[in-house]
């Protein structure tokens, strides 16, 4: 049994399946009825309106209806979509068992314990038809799925079968009152709607359930005499076949397959069986621990089944129906009833091969599990469960494709998967020892080899390799070298599929999809909340897969998508270009074409192959919101500005992308305030004030218009707002401009005319207009302001702008291949170039004012008598120039007084960066990409951060620059390492570098100084110091080398030590801890005097702490160390003190007797034999789970990461 969902509720009593949908129904003991979705596994609605258990529930086959009958002896139709019950159907007396709608008819058929059956129209609301004969509960009715027949089940010990033929010819909704008389009658003295057509007596108790067959003649049904009984009948007569026998206790329910020959059942005891239709045997059997069983459904269209128990229900399949394939070149290989096909993608022709032969089993489940192909021997191992795992191998004889009636022998084993792992050799797993045997294509063993992990699925995974499978991860095996080559965390993968060049791997599991190299580096994980089904690579590298209702695809980098969706599932095989190869559940084979624009043009932006991009746009039809979010959150919006064609849209990504062009198009089209200042924004940020200008003028923003015009430094404009500013009577932004101008007149008018006399007084005579002030002091008489006396004023002026006029100058860059490509293909309402949106926006636009008068018409006003046009460059058309021919042309290598430019030479720093592959060199060029990539290949660096400012001086240590006249730009000069003058001037020397390994010497004395004092904090910044310029210091010869790696692990040593130390200062509240970290850090590659040090602090932490056994050990090893006498004397009382009582009060982590290295990450030991790896640089060791993490040690390389090795001398790349 496959189990496929499983809820926890209270006892379910019925069930139903959707016939399109994946919903089921559940009613419940409680009164409740549940709505389910069984591939997504959530409640999707409930229904409550039953007053106690609710026993029978149905769906109708077409209509959005449901049909529930309860104890409350109430049938209930609902409509799903509505939520709501439609009706109520009364009539019964007692409780009602079953209720089904008819396959056309619009009935409703319904058993009560009242004895009757009842037959309802659900759209004239009435019983039409009362079917009694009965003398005891009738426990369930169904309709026939094709005759006019009902079957019954009682616990009278009978199952009755009733012909409602006469039903159909019955009318059903009267059109006069004559016949609605006789229909009356009929009903009240039993008229011939229903006659008993057989009674079905043999069951020894009471019958619970009886079922028709979906197709033949046959009934089933199943008693409380534990027996399940097969009935045939014909046109006059029915009689039992046989009796099923297995049931403990009452069988509750029994139905047919729609699909196999087979009559599933259960009962009270706990248990489902599964019966042999036409051998009428038992196959097999699924129990449950504490649960009765119930009801039983059958999905009417495809293979699921589902059971209702004491504490909810199961929907379940009996077999798997996903076939076995292989794939090989252009062809497949699959099984399909008990026959081997092989299928051709080129010719799509599909032919029987050999037949599979098997001896009959009594149990489900034994077809092929899985399928591997050798097609240089052609031969194939098929897979399967029988007996707990077993594989067989057949030899395909080369003319039997197409003549498929030789039988062979197969060679047979059992062993948990079988794979071909190389021409001639497959590997059997046997599951019990955790062991793989490697056997030839007789059979016989050759090889034996012990995994890795406990395996429980091996897969293929390139020549000789082999992938394991264990709950929790997989991991890649090389059986000849016995290495693992590479593990993986994932769920629990059930199927792998390898990319066409081995490169990648797809690992799926149930909901999820693992994409990982061939080494097992994860690349990227995808999660699925319905089931994933299968999988293959497509030529360009993207993974296509299935899940129970779409195909989608994932990018490597982990994007996804829905390509379409599927009605059934299928499980692809292959994929070529625009064709998807799968087989489906009936093993057919079908090619699906789908449309793969969408990944491929994701693949292409993700690829940087814009050329690629830029076709596609040009004569595809991308388009849709999902796109544009995509371009727009990779940071592509001006490649989804040509998928837009709404303005708002438009608008937002041109911003977006800084295409102002585009932008003013669209906000001209849509014309709205809010847009025109978003644009004026952007535009003041790339300093386009023409653009700038043009939308605060659309917005008749005067304020922001004159602040523009004063940084500008337009003061013509700036007086021609004052104006505007005047003939609308605005007094404020009158003043401003004239503040904004430094008009002064002007302000004292304004001041004056606004009533304000005492400040235009003010005003005039502080800039020293006096005949204005005169004017004024004789209109305020009295009230003559005083001026403070002794202060000489400040006059208010306008600063003048830095830059007059004109936008900022914007870097030239090329047009990127999106801007200049697609302009043609572009829409032709966007505004061409920036060019054309500039010009003096001012005098073009109509800035129409209050009183109707156009800005043009003030300036016209103001501007009469500049109306002449101005002289320009002056004319240069009169000139009498002589013909063309008459002058001679210069020939090309004529000798002129002309200057030519010399060529310009390459770079220095160029010729550094070619010549170079020391990281530091690389650095002093100016390469800083070039030099990360080194030192990330060499030493596995992956944090820079530490290095930055290092990259920084050995840059600006290796340039100087000389300033020759101040209007011609600076000189730079490079500055070359061991230079002399005798140097020739045309070889360049390597960059001269700021670090060199005697300043190292130096800080490493300065660091032990500091140990020594305790000054640990300190310290440890010189030692990190020390480790993070190694990587970019020269040294010449190589004994230096030598020298620099061992001062790297040197180094390593102190900076692990130390940092052990800070961290036991701060775990005060953890003695046990405080012991341990002292402990280790007496094992620290330490220099004499600092050893010393440390088993002292390590011997006194031991020593508070009563733990004298581990305080003796450190004493007798300080007193080896030839310590001071101070030293010496302590060491010796803790010794005396030890042996009087050797015991420790606490456990520690920590066996001096076994050698270990320490963790840098966790600070704990790994004895010798235990499994770690280490930083590539500074060679610290950590457990295994910090692979992949950033060296805490040295900060800087990726722990566990491959690398070549430092290189820090010209001698070693010579």
């Amino acid at each position: 049994m496959l189990t496929k969902f499983e809820t926890k509720s209270n006892r379910v009593k019925g069930l139903t399946f959707h016939p399109k949908r994946p919903w089921i129904l559940a009613s419940l003991h409680s009164g409740v009825i549940q709505l389910w979705d069984y591939r997504m596994g959530t409640l999707i609605d409930r229904f409550d309106e039953h007053e106690g258990p609710v026993r029978g529930v149905h769906f109708h086959n077409s209509q959005p209806l449901f049909v529930s009958g309860g104890d409350d002896y109430k049938i209930k139709v609902w409509n799903y979509k509505t939520h709501r019950c439609l009706f109520t159907l009364l009539g019964h007396l007692d409780y009602i068992r079953t209720v089904q709608f008819h396959h056309e008819n619009p009935w409703i058929v319904s058993a009560s314990d009242d004895q009757t059956i009842r037959i309802w129209n659900w759209q004239s609301r009435t019983c039409i038809s009362v079917l009694t004969g009965h003398n005891h509960y009738v426990m369930c009715a169904s309709f026939h799925p094709k005759e006019d027949l009902v079957v019954s089940a009682s616990l009278d010990q009978t199952v009755r079968v009733w012909d409602i033929g006469s039903l159909r010819k019955k009318t059903v909704s009267p059109a006069d009152d004559l016949m609605r008389f006789t229909q009356m009658n009929s009903d009240l003295f039993g008229g011939v709607d229903a006659i008993v057509k057989y009674v079905l007596e043999g069951h020894d108790r009471g019958v619970n359930w009886a079922s028709f067959h979906p197709t033949l003649p046959l009934i089933v049904s199943g008693a409380d005499d534990r027996q399940v009984k097969l009935w045939r009948m014909n046109e006059t007569k029915a009689w039992e076949v046989d009796t099923l026998r297995g049931h403990m206790n009452n069988v509750s329910s029994v139905m047919f397959h729609a699909k196999q020959d087979i009559i599933v059942s259960n009962s009270e005891d706990k248990s489902i069986r599964v019966w042999d239709a036409t051998k009428r045997t038992g196959i097999q059997t699924f129990r449950r621990e504490h649960d009765r069983f119930w009801i039983l459904a059958v999905h009417p269209e495809i293979n699921l089944l589902a059971a209702g128990h004491d504490n909810g229900m199961i929907v379940f399949k009996l077999e798997r129906e996903r076939p076995a394939f292989a794939l090989s070149g252009d062809s497949l290989f699959y099984a399909k009833d008990r026959f081997l096909r092989y299928y051709e993608y080129s010719t799509q022709k599909d032919s029987q091969v050999i037949p599979i032969r098997r001896p009959g089993t009594p149990s489900l489940n034994q077809s092929p599990r899985t399928l591997s192909y050798s097609p240089t021997e052609n031969a194939v191992l098929i897979c399967s469960d029988l007996d707990g795992g077993s594989y067989e191998l057949y030899i395909i004889p080369k003319d039997s494709v197409g003549r498929s009636d030789v039988v062979q022998d197969a060679k047979r084993g059992t062993g948990g998967s079988a794979v071909f792992i190389a021409r001639n050799r497959f590997a059997v797993l046997e599951k019990s020892t955790s062991q793989v045997l490697v056997k030839n294509l007789k059979n016989e063993v050759v090889k034996k080899s012990s995994l890795p992990i406990p395996t429980d699925a091996i897969f293929y995974a390139g020549t000789g390799n082999l992938l394991c499978r264990s709950e929790d991860k997989v991991v890649i095996f090389d059986l000849q070298q016995r290495l693992v080559l590479g593990e993986l965390q994932t769920p629990f993968v059930r199927y792998v599929v390898w990319s066409n060049d081995m490169e990648s791997v797809a690992l799926l599991s149930k909901h999820t999809i693992i994409i990982a190299s061939k080494k097992l580096v994860l690349q990227c994980t995808l999660h699925e909340t319905i089931r994933v089904k299968s999988g293959a690579w497509d030529d360009n590298g993207v993974f296509i897969y299935t899940t129970l209702n779409h195909i989608k695809y994932c990018l490597p980098n982990g994007d996804s998508g829905i390509i379409r969706t599927l009605d059934v599932p299928i499980y692809i095989t292959k994929v070529s270009g625009n064709t998807i190869f799968c087989l489906d559940r009936d093993g057919k084979n079908r090619a699906i074409t789908i449309n793969a624009t969408e990944y491929v043009f994701k693949l292409a932006l993700l690829r940087k192959k814009y050329d690629h991009v830029m076709s596609m746009i040009r004569n595809s039809q991308l388009c849709g919101q999902a796109m544009i979010a995509y371009l727009q959150q990779k940071g592509f919006p001006e490649v989804a500005l040509h998928f837009v064609e709404d303005e708002r849209i438009r608008f937002n990504l041109a911003l977006e992308s800084g295409n102002i062009s585009v932008a003013v198009a669209s906000a001209t089209q849509i014309n709205d305030k809010d847009l025109w200042y978003r644009l004026g924004v952007e535009a003041l940020r790339q300093g386009n004030s023409g653009i700038v200008e043009f939308a605060y003028q659309q917005t008749k923003n005067f304020e922001r218009l004159s602040f523009l015009y004063l940084i500008t430094g337009n003061l013509d404009k700036l007086s021609k707002l004052m104006k505007i500013a005047e003939v609308k009577n605005n007094v404020m932004g009158q003043f401003h401009n004239a503040l904004y101008l430094g008009d002064v007149k002007e302000r004292v008018k304004i001041l004056e005319n606004a009533g304000h006399l005492p400040l235009a007084y003010i005003t005039a005579s502080v800039h020293g207009l006096n005949d204005i002030a005169e004017r004024l002091a004789t209109e305020l008489g009295d009230n003559v302001p005083s001026l403070p006396e002794g202060k000489t004023p400040s006059l208010l002026m306008p600063p003048s702008p830095v830059m007059c006029g004109g936008d900022w100058p914007l870097l030239r860059v090329m047009r990127g291949i999106f801007e200049g490509g697609l302009e043609s293909a572009g829409r032709g309402g966007a505004v061409d170039e920036e060019e054309d949106v500039e010009g003096d926006w001012g005098e073009e636009l109509d800035m129409v004012d209050v009183d109707g008068m156009e800005n043009r018409d003030i300036e016209a006003l103001l501007n009469e008598e500049e109306n002449d046009e101005e002289g320009g460059w002056g004319v240069l058309d009169d000139l009498e120039l002589p013909p063309e021919l008459d002058t001679p042309k210069a020939s090309a290598n004529a000798r002129t007084s002309v200057f030519v430019t010399p060529t310009q030479g390459m770079p220095v720093s160029q010729i550094w960066s070619q010549k170079s592959s020391l990281a530091a060199e690389q650095a002093a060029a100016g390469s800083f990409d070039t030099a990360m990539r080194l030192l990330h290949r060499q030493l596995g660096i992956k944090n820079f951060a530490p290095l930055k400012s290092m990259f920084l001086d050995l840059y600006s240590g290796s340039h100087s620059y000389l300033r020759a006249l101040s209007s011609s730009p600076v000189v730079p000069l490079a500055i070359e390492r061991g230079w002399s003058e005798s140097s020739s001037p045309n070889v360049r020397g390597p960059p001269a570098l700021v670090f060199d390994f005697s300043q190292l010497e130096e800080k490493l004395k300065s660091g032990y100084k500091a140990t020594t004092s305790g000054k640990f904090t300190e310290a440890l910044r010189l030692f990190l110091s020390i480790l993070h310029t190694i990587p970019l210091v020269v040294v010449e010869s190589r004994r230096e080398v030598d020298e620099v790696k061992e001062l790297v692990t040197l180094v390593k040593e102190y900076v692990l030590g130390l940092k052990m130390e800070l961290k036991r200062r701060e775990t005060k509240d953890d003695p046990v801890r405080q012991q341990e970290l002292a402990a280790y850090f007496t094992h620290c590659n330490l220099q004499a005097p600092h050893l010393r040090l440390a088993l002292l602090s390590a011997m006194g932490v031991c020593y508070k702490a009563k733990n004298l056994a581990t305080a003796y050990n450190f004493a007798k090893r300080l007193l080896e160390t030839n310590p001071v006498e101070s030293q010496a004397k302590m060491a010796r009382q803790v010794v005396q003190a030890a042996e009087r009582n050797m015991t420790d009060e606490t456990k520690l982590n920590y066996d001096f007797r076994n050698p270990f290295v320490i963790c840098g990450s966790t600070y704990v030991p790994i004895y010798r034999g235990q499994k770690d790896i280490s930083c590539p640089y500074c060679t610290a060791r950590f457990v295994p789970g910090q692979e992949g993490n950033i060296c805490t040690v040295c900060d800087l390389a990726v722990i566990g990461a491959d690398a070549s090795g430092l290189l820090c001398s010209p001698s070693q790349v010579r």
